[in-house]
Formats: structure tokens, C-alpha cells, sequence
């Protein structure tokens, strides 16, 4: 079995789901001829046809309607936006249609649409190419919000939002599209949505994260596993629904949690997650929840970009900090 990068593991489940089912279609901005700004969906045109895989004009708001009434009406659109922050036109359809649709028609018509999107920074890309904003999503009533942060999770839970009879935004962390890389076998199984990942257990401190910041707090947990401290790294993966249990269960054995993500501080989901152990996990912590998170300022161009991305240095200061509270 040959390893893989993350990229290549979203086109071997665009290609698997598409076997499996008719009704799958690719659609978005280069996604045909060009196979995608990232390559996610070379080849996908030759093998399935233009009627299946097919380029659309560049407009957001039209591509959402359009998936909006291709899913109302039989068919499991997975569309693509080139960049996180070209998304922004395409809200209005997300949340008043394709997020009540259910609930409008009282069952009787859902939406079973994929919108993917490449996020967050790290490329050094110019100005809406490296948005975090999925706590926007995860505000929308109706939508689940999936971000996998490994080529072995891109392509289970591909598989299962394409699958999933309702909406998913689905947003690839494209710093780590071409690496690390692992072994995936293309064998058609889902990875379960709304489940958290532990990745690593540990007795100490909690780190919860999700995407490609996965990779600076493993860093992180090894580097502390060297110091004598042990730490639980889990990856949301599904940030709505929010497997909550998971990290309840977490603390309530570590007793201390450090919430890391890429999108700003303000308005940031990890001040969800943190509010919710505040309500339910109160007992069980032994210190305040930290946040190592983005600055609230755009993200800055390449100069500054390494400075604005949390980094395996500032978790392990705020690892330090919440092991010292007395």
C-alpha cells in the first residue's frame, strides 16, 4: 500500500464515492479541466465525464445555489471553492437555504451537498487565500463543519460527508496537503463524523486542536513527553456536532486543557470548547482553560506569517503556564 498526502487522499474519495454512486457530482472553479488550484481533482474529468465533473464560473453565491438545488433534488453535489476566503459571497446561500432546507420542508426535502474549501495560512499566500473562519460555520444552524488534519481522515470522512443526507462544509488544511504522508487504503470505509480523535493519551494536560495545527501540538506533546510530561492530544476533527464527551472525559483524567487553533482568538471555536468545560467540566480542572490561537489582525503577508501561526514554542508556553498555576 503506497503512502499517500492528504491532497491525494480527498481525490481517492472524490473517485470512490463517485464509483459508488452516480449522483456524485464535482463541481466548481477549475475543477474539470484543470483539476483543481491544489490538484485535488485531477483526473476526474477524464474518467467521469463532463457530466459529472464540470467547471463554473468564478461566483461563489452561484455556486452555492447551484448546489443548493442539485442536492433538493436527488443528486450529492461535493463543490468546490478555491480558497477558504472566497467563501464569503457564498454565506447567504449556506445559511438561509442550504442550512434550513430540513427544516423548511419539514423533512421533506434535505441537502446532501459537500462544500470544500482549502484553509487556513502557512503558504505564503496573498490576502483571502489563508482565512480560518469555520467558527462562522459552526454558528449556522444545519451545518456540519469537518476539517481532517491526515490523509488517513480526509479520506474516511470525505466518504462519510458525502454520504451524510444534510450539509458539510468541509474544509482541507492545505499547509499539510502534500505532507506528512501515510498509508490509505481505498477500500470505501467511512471515518464517523461528530467523533473527536485521540491521538495521543497521555496523563498531564489536555491539548485539543484540529487541522493542520495537529502537527505543531503533536510536536509540542513529544517535546514535553522528553520533560517528563504526558499529554493527551485530541483532534475534533468534527467541530459541529462537537464530540464533547471526549473531551470532558480527557480532563476529567488530565484535569488541565489547552485549546490551539490557527483562526483568530476573538469569536475563535475554541472559546466554545472552553465554555462548554466551564459548564460541564468545572470539577475536573485544576487550572483555567488556555487558548493558543491566531492574532485578531488579517493574516499578515509572508514576512510576518510565521510570527502570526501558533507554533510548537508558544503551546509549550502555555503548557508551562497552566502546569504552574497553583
Amino acid at each position: 500500500m503506497a503512502e499517500i498526502a492528504l491532497v491525494e487522499a480527498v481525490q481517492l474519495a472524490l473517485a470512490r464515492a463517485m464509483e459508488e454512486d452516480e449522483t456524485v457530482l464535482v463541481l466548481g472553479e477549475d475543477v474539470g479541466v484543470n483539476g483543481g488550484v491544489f490538484r485535488a481533482t485531477d483526473g476526474l474529468l477524464a474518467r467521469f465525464g463532463d457530466k459529472r465533473v464540470f467547471d463554473t464560473p468564478l461566483a461563489e453565491a452561484l455556486l452555492a445555489g447551484i448546489s443548493v438545488g442539485l442536492g433538493a433534488q436527488g443528486f450529492r453535489p461535493v463543490t468546490e471553492f478555491q480558497f477558504m476566503g472566497f467563501f464569503y459571497p457564498a454565506i447567504d446561500q449556506v445559511a438561509n437555504h442550504a442550512g434550513r432546507l430540513r427544516n423548511r420542508t419539514r423533512g421533506r426535502l434535505t441537502c446532501p451537498i459537500v462544500l470544500r474549501a482549502p484553509f487556513g495560512g502557512g503558504i505564503h499566500a496573498p490576502e483571502h487565500h489563508s482565512e480560518s473562519f469555520e467558527a462562522m460555520f459552526a454558528h449556522i444552524p444545519g451545518i456540519r463543519v469537518v476539517i481532517p488534519s491526515s490523509p488517513a481522515r480526509a479520506y474516511g470522512l470525505l466518504l462519510a460527508a458525502i454520504r451524510d443526507p444534510d450539509p458539510v462544509v468541509f474544509l482541507e488544511p492545505k499547509r499539510v496537503y502534500r505532507a506528512p504522508k501515510e498509508e490509505v487504503a481505498d477500500d470505501g470505509t467511512a471515518a464517523p463524523l461528530d467523533c473527536c480523535f485521540t491521538l495521543r493519551e497521555g496523563n498531564d494536560i489536555t491539548l485539543v486542536t484540529w487541522g493542520a495545527m495537529v502537527q505543531e501540538t503533536l510536536a509540542a506533546a513529544e517535546t514535553l513527553s522528553g520533560q517528563g510530561v504526558e499529554a493527551e492530544v485530541i483532534d475534533v476533527a468534527t467541530l459541529k456536532p462537537l464530540d464533547m464527551a471526549t473531551i470532558l472525559t480527557s480532563v476529567e483524567h488530565t484535569g488541565r486543557c489547552v485549546i490551539i487553533h490557527e483562526a483568530p482568538l476573538s469569536g475563535g471555536f475554541g472559546g466554545e470548547i472552553a465554555a462548554r468545560l466551564a459548564d460541564r467540566g468545572l470539577v475536573s480542572l485544576t487550572a483555567p482553560v488556555k487558548r493558543v490561537a491566531g492574532f485578531d489582525t488579517v493574516m499578515p503577508l509572508p514576512r510576518l506569517e510565521e510570527h502570526y501561526m501558533p507554533s510548537a514554542r508558544r503551546i509549550l508556553a502555555a503548557v508551562r503556564e497552566i502546569l504552574e498555576y497553583a
